[in-house]
């Protein structure tokens, strides 16, 4: 056994090296961040235009105001921007990865961040190096480097100096991948001292296309082309039908700068990325870690989900219940990993050495392991390490009171377990003589074998046996129990074969129960039209008994027969397949390809190396956090804390609720922008002086516009969130729900206008009419929000306070119209102090929105969306 560090030098070491982790120089910096505030929002170009303006006519206190609004759109930008990097790169740090080394003489797994120089790792396919090592050991080794040489071709490493074929041949480096085989290495340099580290600076993520940013962003222009082309219209008609040269140039200038900043929707970027950062932030406490922003639109289009079946629909944790030998059957008792259980035959307690057939099943189970395990104090309780399958195996052999301590063998040969094979085989010499032992799935062991043990006579296996075995794996099967089998051979030098003229052992029958929670999940994901597909390597009785307990209704097949099946054939009747059993990673990819082909948006779920190319072609490809390679975890766009079906269903359901609230402050924000261009513009048509200056309206768009909108990004989900099928890369407005905006916008018109007009008829006071109008607007615009906390249900009989934010916001927009009514500012922002009755004139006012559309909402013909 290799010895490593004591805990004493690894302690030093750390002291003298530091931990062992890459900093993050490239990923995002603040310069950047802010440069992309000003660079990619050509709303800040169109107001710096109006402020220009602004200055040119003489109208300095608007030209500083949109000074100062442009820089508050920048600074608010660039904070929450900043905000949602740092915490999507602490999210993805959420995960903590793990090595086994030896520490203190002893196999144990640590955090990464803890190897120092002078540590001894073991590492196993489907791992990233954690450091540069020295290969001490290694079986089979095969390693993708093309994070450093670019080549995508996998490099054999070996420990033979003299016959080595390339470079470094006998060296690892961090960031690369074992694609197969083993290793024990000693590490070398650690963190920014790797050759990793020393090229750190130059490795730079690709910066995601985020398609809700572009969607957005084409709302906006549409929006700022609509304003701009009404303002020079509006601008034309003060021209062309001036009477008596009422409108001079300066006029017909501030009119146009006010119809343009009118139709500026000045917080769409902000907005945007506070709610999505919101929703990563939500779903990390809910157990999924977002690696990419993009992931959380296309999640709430999913009408797929291809999931893993153990550790992900089952709890993971393998307990051995049943073991077969000969014609004996033997009861294990215990759950999970406690030694406190015994092997039982005809009620009575097995220890190691009474039955032969029991005690070479037992040496199998020890030896053909790579799991191994540490007592706790207790003595009792086992911390495991390794695969849950092989744990389970191992706590088995364990309660006959053996342990690999009572082998004196040396392992010569190895074949690691592998997908493709699905067994494992080992050499151990004892003495002078060799023996192979081997486990893996029943169809691929049986099929090596030609003999088994009838109570201490080697016999021909013959076909009644072989169907006796099968019969009774078929009946452990369809309880819900999944079976690996054993085999051996002895052999008096090291020429013999490891796979082939094998000696039957038996099998262990051991249960992975589904986790409580994803019954109700697939309920919910059914109700929400999302079709659920269960993909596992076991045999197809088990994957239908768990199918069966978690409520999975539909076909099953084989990886068999998907061999046989061309792609076209695949694709036609993949729909009807819900359940996929003893398939391989391939297969995987084949059944993504096929669902895309039919238009379906696909979720899938991996934790191998080798299915990182089925979670690369899935829309949304999500790794496990627990049981997951780094590979994987690598090229997933979603990460489970928990490895849990039910987290992937919450996620979908959050990237709905995302999408819809988006959805929902937009569509609210342009009827308030669409109110404003309306109301300037018909004024102009009846020729009444300006409604509305544009400092009047800045104020608006980001006291009455911004602060409820941001709010609704925090709104809870509808009732009916998982209800409705899927929506298919919907836009974020249709045209019904421009039709809204619109209609929105012309009914807020109608009411502000009409209480503007009446005050200017009544009391000929410009100031004071164009005061009690600001005033009556945004008493409506608050009103109006919360209208769009839902684009369904009315407002009458809702929870008012469902969304305390949205109460919080409109609570500060109400204190920024006292301020600029009853302070000194009302001086720059020509307003005037108003009493308490035209305060409740236009608060009754506002309740008209709420009313009109509480009656277009329960109109049969209302179809727009939640």
């Amino acid at each position: 056994m290799q010895i490593g560090l004591s805990s004493h030098q690894a302690k030093e070491q750390y002291k003298k090296y530091g931990p062992n982790l890459i900093k993050e120089t490239s990923r995002f910096s603040a310069l950047k961040i802010l440069l992309r505030q000003i660079k990619g929002n050509f709303l800040v170009f169109l107001l710096l235009a109006a402020a220009i303006i602004s200055w040119s006519v003489g109208k300095d206190s608007t030209y500083y105001t949109i000074l100062v609004v442009i820089v508050v759109i920048i600074g608010t930008g660039f904070i929450q921007e900043y905000k949602a990097e740092k915490a999507i790169s602490s999210l993805k740090k959420a995960i903590l990865l793990f090595t086994n080394l030896y520490r203190d003489g002893k196999l144990k797994r640590l955090p990464t961040e803890q190897i120092v120089p002078g540590d001894i790792i073991v590492l196993k396919d489907g791992e990233r190096v954690p450091a540069d090592c020295q290969i001490i050991e290694q079986k089979d080794l095969l390693v993708n480097e093309s994070i450093l040489t670019g080549e995508a071709k996998e490099v054999h490493k070996s420990t033979d100096i003299n016959n080595q074929s390339a470079e470094n041949a006998d060296k690892l480096f961090m960031g690369t991948f074992i694609v197969s085989g083993k290793a024990t290495a000693k590490v070398l340099h650690t963190g920014m001292n790797t050759e990793y580290g020393k090229i750190a600076k130059l490795i730079s993520g690709t910066d995601k296309e985020l398609p809700l940013q572009k969607k957005v962003d084409r709302i906006a222009k549409i929006m700022a082309t609509v304003g701009i082309s009404a303002s020079i219209i509006a601008g034309l008609i003060m021209y062309f039908f001036d009477r008596g040269g009422e409108h001079s140039i300066v006029d017909i200038l501030i009119v146009i700068i006010a119809m343009s900043v009118s139709a500026i929707p000045e917080g769409f970027p902000l907005v945007l990325t506070t709610a999505l950062a919101t929703g990563a932030y939500r779903m990390s406490k809910k157990n999924a870690i977002v690696n990419r922003m993009s992931t959380i639109e296309t999640l709430g289009e999913t009408t797929v989900i291809c999931s893993d079946k153990t550790g992900t629909i089952t709890t993971g944790k393998m307990t051995a219940q049943k073991i077969l030998t000969n014609d004996n059957e033997y009861h294990v008792d215990g759950i999970g990993h406690d030694l406190n259980g015994h092997v039982y035959f005809n009620g009575k307690k097995m220890v190691f050495g009474e039955h032969e057939d029991l005690d070479i099943l037992t040496k199998i189970a020890l030896v053909c392991n790579d799991a191994y395990v540490e007592k706790e104090e207790n003595e009792q309780k086992l911390q495991i390490n390794g695969s849950a399958t092989e744990a389970a195996i191992l706590v088995s052999a364990l309660k006959t009171g053996a342990d690999k301590e009572s082998f004196s063998q040396q392992r010569v040969e190895e074949i690691p377990f592998g997908s493709g094979h699905k067994m494992m085989s080992v050499m151990i010499k004892e003495g002078n003589k060799y023996e192979v032992l081997v486990k893996g799935a029943l169809e691929t062991i049986l099929d090596r074998c030609s003999k088994f043990n009838n109570h201490g006579r080697i016999v021909e296996l013959h076909q009644g046996h072989r169907d006796y075995i099968l019969d009774k794996n078929n009946q452990y099967n369809h309880k819900g129990l999944r079976t690996v089998a054993f085999a051996y051979k002895h052999g008096e030098s090291k020429s013999i074969s490891l796979d082939n003229e094998l000696i039957f052992a038996g099998i262990v029958g051991m249960e992975d129960a589904p986790k409580p929670e994803v019954k109700e999940a697939i309920k919910m994901a059914e109700q929400a039209k999302i079709k659920v597909k269960m993909i596992t390597g076991d045999n197809i009785n088990t994957a239908n008994s768990i199918a069966h307990q978690i409520g999975l209704s539909g076909k099953a097949i084989t990886g068999s027969e998907l061999d046989e099946m061309s792609d076209e054939e695949l694709k036609a009747i993949v729909p009807e397949i819900a359940i996929f059993a003893r398939v391989r990673p391939e297969h995987k990819l084949r059944i993504v390809k096929a669902l895309k082909a039919r238009g379906e948006v696909v979720t899938m779920t991996g934790d191998g190396v080798n299915d990182s190319p089925a979670l690369k072609e899935a829309h949304v490809g999500v790794a496990m956090g627990i049981a997951g390679t780094d590979v994987s975890r690598d090229v997933a766009d979603l990460t489970l804390k928990d490895d849990n079906f039910a987290t992937i269903v919450n996620a979908i359901s959050e990237g709905r609720m995302i999408f819809n609230n988006i959805r929902k402050f937009i569509t609210y924000q342009l009827s308030c922008n669409a109110s404003e261009l309306l109301i300037i513009f018909v004024a102009i048509i009846l020729n009444l002086p300006l409604p509305l200056l544009a400092l009047q309206i800045l104020f608006l768009n980001l006291v009455t516009d911004d602060l409820p909108a941001i709010s609704l990004a925090f709104n809870p989900a509808s009732r009916d969130i998982m209800k409705v099928a899927p929506r298919r890369r919907a836009e974020l407005i249709t045209p019904q729900l421009y039709g809204l905006i619109f209609f929105t916008g012309f009914v807020l018109m109608i009411a502000s206008i009409s209480i503007y007009y009446s005050y200017l008829v009544l009391t000929e006071d410009i100031t004071l009419s164009r005061t009690a109008g600001l005033l009556t607007l945004m008493m409506l615009q608050i009103a109006n929000a919360f209208n769009f906390r839902s684009l369904k249900w009315p407002v009458a009989g809702s929870d008012l306070l469902s969304n305390r934010y949205l109460v919080y916001a409109s609570s500060g927009s109400i204190i920024g119209a006292v301020i600029i009514l009853y302070t000194p500012l009302n001086k720059v922002f020509e307003t005037v102090p108003l009493g308490w009755q035209n305060w409740l004139i236009s608060i009754v006012v506002s309740f008209v929105i709420i009313a009109v559309l509480d009656i277009v909402k329960n109109s049969k013909k209302y179809r727009f969306y939640r």
